[in-house]
């Protein structure tokens, strides 16, 4: 494996979503990634959703180029092997509960006696500290306590959730962000250090300007549906063919070549709507003259017509457009991988792209514990302790 990470080894203990994507991150640019799974039926991820020859189709690319080790993380023999590995690691990652892994004898204070430049990349639902630091926590509680729930959805309807995990995509990312930027550290002391994310602060991070706004204004932002409050025009509209696209012409100069293009002079030359203060206080207006004109028109022409105008706008796509869309294709986001000789599945391609040293894809999601022999013997263990530890279910 080549790529900016390939001399970075990671010891990967988490499961479900959040950390297997922070790890899946490294792992696209060379990291070697050794993913402990429990031998009893491994990552939960590996039966969620489609399945393919009874492997998730999630898995597939969730773990690609990771490589698994099963071990009995519950036996002391397992935890011993699990402090071998770290001992040659670069980072750590791991997701369960606060207080499992110091039950376990893997604390950080422990591993970092033998690893001193080890970095420890945590993720909880509410942190490694504070009051509330015991409780089970997903990444929709995230999503909720972080306030993007109660400002998702339409104002008359109960709040909703985006259709992926966003709360647990958003911790990965900044995992990835805080091991890079330990690493960095310790190019400079030498010393490792350890990476506390939780799933609420991470997704309270995207809140913008939610609470001075509170604190100043006294202002508490609620759910607007498809519009941004205090920014206009920006929505989405419906067309003749009922068919949505989304605009985006808050901008001084562009708002006016929209209005030009629509017909309506007398709303571009408005002096009260040169700048976006006054847009944003008739906003209603703005919309209902928007949507009245995207009515009239099928998506096509409407596209033809705000591209000519230089006015960022775009369909909402679903997924059979982004697997056909030439965008897509042109810049190597659509990646078609060989399963077999007569199968080859579609996944998504790398992000984000490096000139140098890009990301690359070398294999999909591992069998459970395909490649614990190779990764224990490296670690110095002789065939007949793999073989013990096996017997004893060990791994």
């Amino acid at each position: 494996m080549h790529g900016s990470l390939k001399d970075v080894k990671v010891l990967d203990l988490g499961q479900v979503i959040a950390w297997p994507f922070c790890t899946r991150v490294m792992a696209e640019f060379g990291a070697q990634v050794v993913k402990v799974e429990s031998p009893k039926g491994g990552d939960p991820l590996r039966k969620w959703r489609k399945l393919y020859k009874e492997k998730s189709l999630w898995w597939l690319l969730q773990a690609r180029n990771k490589q698994s080790v099963t071990i009995n993380l519950k036996e002391k023999e397992g935890q011993e092997i699990v402090r071998r590995l770290a001992k040659n690691a670069d980072i750590l990652v791991e997701n369960f509960r606060p207080g499992a892994m110091e039950n376990w004898g893997l604390d950080y204070d422990s591993l970092v006696k033998e690893n001193p430049g080890l970095v420890m990349v945590r993720l909880s639902g509410y942190g490694q500290t504070g009051p509330y630091r015991d409780r089970p926590g997903f990444g929709a509680i995230g999503e909720a306590m972080g306030g993007l729930r109660h400002i998702t959805g339409y104002p008359d309807r109960p709040p909703v959730r985006v259709g992926i995990s966003l709360g647990d995509a958003v911790a990965s990312l900044y995992g990835v962000i805080g091991a890079l930027m330990a690493l960095r550290q310790r190019e400079i002391s030498g010393k490792g250090q350890v990476v506390d994310v939780a799933l609420y602060e991470a997704v309270f991070s995207l809140m913008e300007s939610m609470v001075p706004e509170f604190d100043y204004y006294d202002f508490v932002r609620q759910r607007t549906g498809s519009s941004l409050p205090g920014i206009a025009p920006s929505n989405s509209y419906l067309t003749k063919d009922d068919k949505y696209v989304v605009i985006g012409a808050n901008g001084d100069s562009i708002f006016k070549r929209m209005m030009f293009a629509l017909g309506r002079e007398d709303l571009a030359n408005d002096p009260d709507l040169s700048h976006n203060d006054g847009r944003a206080r008739r906003s209603k207006e703005l919309d209902t003259v928007i949507g009245s004109w995207c009515a009239l028109h099928e998506l096509k022409h409407v596209l033809h017509v705000l591209e000519k105008a230089e006015v960022p706008s775009g369909k909402i796509y679903d997924v059979r457009d982004i697997v056909s869309d030439v965008h897509y294709h042109a810049r190597n986001m659509i990646e078609k991988y060989k399963l077999s000789k007569d199968e080859s599945l579609l996944i998504p391609g790398i992000v984000p792209k490096l000139s140098d040293t890009p990301g690359k894809t070398y294999w999909l999601g591992p069998d459970l514990g395909e490649h614990t022999d190779e990764v224990l013997s490296a670690a110095g263990y002789k065939a007949m302790e793999i073989e013990y530890f096996r017997r004893h279910k060990i791994i």
